[in-house]
């Protein structure tokens, strides 16, 4: 009774908490009646207003212009106004030059780099894999697509859908597919040892729990080990939830740049006129060489006729992977391996019956592009493509009952069926790297293996082992060959594609290093040879005839000159679904019963008919029936521009949550957003242009009492602006700001000693020219070593989803801005600035200066207070020649001509200590 009673209390609780303001529909609210209806300049201004008059207060007066045009810039480019910009607003009377003005930011490319950094930190975006090693990782093509999605003011449903589905869109194109690097941002272990599949387990589960955060404003992750405490999510709705993304594979999909595009392009042609030249059958002055040629190749093939296997090409009906990697039959019969990539992994491939004799075995590794370095392995750690074959086995088994041939082995029976253990003798290859000679892979020894030095300049290419069979094997009737090939190297040495012959030709059998239809050819009288047949055999004797060896030089340097080109992590879904399991407790090892893709019952359904996968679970989260990912959109927009969203937890839309402010606006906000087809830009639009933004920041005490947060909205937004901002807004103050958009990330200065205090011999490499001052957006992020000056101003580390950073004041931070090598560089480049740009006068140039850090002229208290600082700082200087040229030049560059070393000091210490202003750092 008690335990009956108890779960009806659950019951009645999961029921209450289903109708939980934020799982209702969206509904568009009225606009409420206010008193002061001419202060309104939008809708958002009548929500605010009516709140503002419900509590006897009144909204502050509009900000001067030159405060809304520095806030306005910060907010939709992250960066301040030239001084031209704003004397240009300041001269623009006209009724709507601000809303001129918020259209010409909208159009910026700078836009998109501003709103970048907001998606990218809930997409916990990072240039290297977490975790001891750290290891690097190319994600900046990534980065660059949400610059490109946002410029574009791509609609946000499908900014979303190509984020978690672009792979699935018919007719899916490159920039679909790199968009999928959204849930690749996830952490990789690449230590030793590690079980690959756990660590896949984990990014699943940190994908899940994004979704959750980013899109629905849920703490889902809560539900990983057990029904959540507060809101109506059971722990087999999480695993249902988490079913979506557990079909994705990991592939790198290359995604050259133009500038790559083109050199691939021109490369690809040259490699093309030096094969047709290799393949003329004549040229001028060239007419005996080229009959001596053709002799000699007759009389090639008549000899290699002597040697040359039939080689029947396997066709595999099953395959496993030990350690859960995914394979994929090719046209060619060969399979490429995909997935998970374990330290060391088991092969087991059995193929569709053979009849005849079987005397020797062939195992082809070949190259494709999906794989490290081009193949043909798998290893991605050391990033050589490189493998090692421990060792390969191989049994018979017979597939119609009868006599067994001759041939040496142990037969037994498995699962209704004969089998045979063929006993391998010699083994051969077309190439071997030294200490790991194929022999090894049949030596009965786990620790010794077949490798082929892939990782070398041209070592990356298709390469064959032969083994021959002791006697003569075979079964009446047929037989099907199940190979077992063992990996125990490290680093994921696996073999990533593979295609399997045999042939029952006498033996001897050995590795030719021709490929199976260029063998094929030779064993073929000359007589019925085709077309293609002979062909090929002139592409391979061309190759390696000894009369062209100049060209086929040239050739072989062309190829090893191949550009290379930028990749992007992706995902892609699997042919066959993988099953999914409730973990117990959330652990990966302690299975539950099987589920099936499916969302929330708190939420609407999925469309009956529509396949359970992660293109339906994107378009579910967009649906307008969707209760959640419109108003958390809204939401966090509205917080970038205030400091505080209208629902205080951004991450947190339910039970637990803060509930909103001003549940009206927000509903009328996340309406309006679907209505306008999901454009961003018009949402940034619509609250630039209102009253409640243009508001003065200024508070009196009263107010400051009654509404500290300024959650009411009864003053304009002010706080600090996030760090990347605050150092591109010094760089632009002192005129070293590059505005180059886009590109690989940057290594600008930081603290010596900084970067080695991460785990193994990471050199932050500091750059030099413009990447020296790229914007913040573009610096390289470690995660177990994030950029020093960064993380002091509260930047996430990028390790799981971050929807709201957290502002904290310390002394550190003063410090950053007065002694971090990137702030004392640029304060050095501003002296130099006023001094060469300013006017000629001490107190026009602290005007000058001043302004360009805060856009503002400065009071006449103020100006006193700086002429007094320099005078002080010049006469300290004055007499100390050594000091002024380190306090001015040391990072700088070469010191100008014509400059007094302590008057530029004296002005690079007014930089800093401009710098160091609250105002220079906050959005006023």
């Amino acid at each position: 009774m008690v335990m009956k009673s108890m779960g009806t209390l659950l019951l009645m609780l999961a029921l209450a908490d289903a109708k939980h303001w934020s799982f209702q529909p969206v509904a568009r609210p009225p606009l409420p009646a206010v008193k002061n209806a001419a202060w309104a300049r939008q809708p958002i201004d009548l929500f605010i207003l009516a709140r503002l008059e419900a509590q006897s207060l009144s909204p502050s007066p509009e900000a001067d212009r030159t405060t809304l045009i520095r806030r306005l810039y910060l907010d939709l480019l992250g960066l301040p106004p030239s001084l031209a910009e704003v004397d240009r607003f300041l001269a623009d009377r006209r009724p709507d030059a601000f809303e001129r003005l918020v259209d010409d930011l909208l159009a910026s490319p700078h836009y998109g780099e501003r709103w970048a950094r907001q998606w990218l930190d809930a997409a916990r975006y990072a240039d290297t894999n977490g975790f001891e090693k750290d290891a690097p990782r190319l994600m900046w093509r990534y980065r660059d697509w949400v610059i490109d999605a946002l410029n574009r003011d791509l609609p946000f449903d499908q900014f979303a859908i190509e984020q978690l589905a672009g792979d699935m869109l018919p007719g899916a194109g490159r920039s679909q597919k790199v968009a999928t690097g959204f849930h690749r941002n996830t952490l990789i272990n690449d230590e030793g040892g590690v079980d690959q599949e756990q660590f896949r387990y984990e990014a699943v589960v940190d994908r899940t729990n994004t979704t959750g955060t980013v899109f629905l404003g849920l703490s889902l992750g809560c539900a990983q080990c057990h029904d959540h405490k507060y809101d109506p999510l059971t722990q087999k709705e999480y695993f249902q939830l988490f079913a979506f993304f557990n079909n994705a594979e990991e592939p790198l999909l290359e995604a050259p740049t133009a500038e790559e595009a083109a050199k691939r392009q021109a490369h690809e042609e040259a490699v093309a006129a030096l094969e047709r030249e290799l393949l003329l059958d004549s040229a001028p002055g060239r007419e005996e060489l080229y009959e001596r040629i053709n002799r000699q190749q007759a009389g090639w093939e008549k000899e290699r006729a002597k040697t040359a296997k039939r080689w029947t090409v396997l066709q595999p009906s099953r395959y496993a992977s030990q350690g859960n990697a995914a394979f994929a039959l090719l046209p060619d019969r060969s399979l490429l391996a995909g997935g998970p990539s374990p330290q060391a992994d088991t092969y087991v491939i059995e193929c569709e019956p053979v009849e005849g004799p079987i005397t020797a075995l062939r195992l082809e590794v070949l190259p494709h592009p999906s794989l490290p370095g081009g193949g043909p392995g798998r290893g991605r750690i050391l990033g050589d493509g490189n493998f090692v074959l421990s060792e390969i086995s191989v049994k018979a088994a017979t597939v119609i009952p009868g006599k067994r041939w001759a041939g040496a082995g142990n037969s037994g029976e498995t699962a209704g069926r004969r089998e045979l253990a063929l006993e391998l003798g010699s083994a051969s290859a077309d190439y071997s790297q030294k200490n790991f000679e194929v022999q090894k892979a049949i030596d009965g020894d786990l620790e010794s293996g077949w490798s082929i030095e892939a990782g070398k300049p041209g070592m990356n290419i298709a390469r064959a082992a032969v083994f021959e069979v002791k006697g003569e094997a075979g079964f009446a009737g047929g037989a099907r060959l199940i190979f077992t090939l063992v990996h125990n190297y490290t680093h994921e040495h696996n073999i990533g594609r593979l295609r399997l012959s045999v042939t029952g030709d006498p033996q001897p059998a050995l590795a030719t290093g021709m490929a199976a239809a260029v063998e094929e050819a030779l064993v073929t009288p000359e007589a019925r040879r085709t077309e293609q047949q002979k062909q090929e055999l002139k592409k391979y004797y061309r190759a390696v005839a000894p009369e062209l060896a100049e060209l086929q030089h040239k050739l072989a340097e062309q190829r090893k000159a191949a550009p290379v080109v930028t990749t992007a992590m992706v995902l892609e879904e699997r042919e066959r679904p993988r099953p999914t399991r409730i973990h117990i407790r959330g652990e990966y090892l302690q299975e539950g019963e099987e589920v099936q893709p499916e969302v929330p019952a708190c939420l609407p359904p999925l469309p009956k008919d529509a396949l359970r996968n992660r293109l339906t679970l994107a378009r579910w989260l967009v649906d307008p029936r969707n209760p959640l990912t419109a108003r958390v959109a809204a939401n966090r927009v509205w917080q970038a521009w205030f400091g505080r969203g209208l629902v205080g937890t951004p991450e947190n839309f339910g039970t637990r949550g803060e509930p909103p402010t001003h549940p009206e606006l927000l509903d009328w906000l996340a309406s309006e957003f679907m209505r306008q087809g999901w454009s961003l830009k018009a949402l940034h639009r619509l609250i630039a242009t209102s009253a409640t933004y243009r508001q003065s920041s200024a508070v009196a005490p009263e107010l400051l009492r009654l509404d500290p947060y300024n959650t009411l909205l009864a003053r304009g937004p002010r706080f600090r602006v996030d760090a990347e901002v605050i150092r591109d807004a010094v760089l632009a103050a002192s005129g070293l700001l590059s505005r180059k958009i886009g590109g690989p990330s940057v290594f600008p200065p930081q603290p010596e000693g900084v970067s080695g205090l991460s785990f193994g011999a990471f050199e932050w490499k500091t750059a030099g020219g413009e990447d020296r001052y790229r914007r913040g957006l573009y610096t390289y992020w470690k995660r177990t070593n994030p950029y020093a000056a960064f993380i002091t101003f509260d930047a996430p580390p990028g390790t799981t989803a971050c929807v709201r950073r957290l502002r904290a004041n310390t002394p550190l931070q003063a410090l950053t801005l007065l002694n971090d090598p990137a702030f004392t560089e640029a304060a050095q480049a501003l002296a130099r600035r006023v001094l060469r740009d300013g006017p000629p006068d001490r107190r026009g140039r602290l005007a000058f200066a001043f302004r360009l850090c805060l856009s503002r002229p400065p009071g006449a208290e103020e100006l006193e207070d700086l002429a007094g600082f320099v005078e002080r700082q010049w006469r300290r200087f004055r007499d100390q020649p050594a000091e002024s040229a380190l306090a001015a030049f040391s990072a700088a560059g070469a010191r100008p001509e014509g400059v007094d070393p302590a008057e530029a000091a004296a002005w690079t210490l007014l930089a800093r200590a401009l710098f160091n202003l609250d105002e220079m750092i906050t959005k006023e």
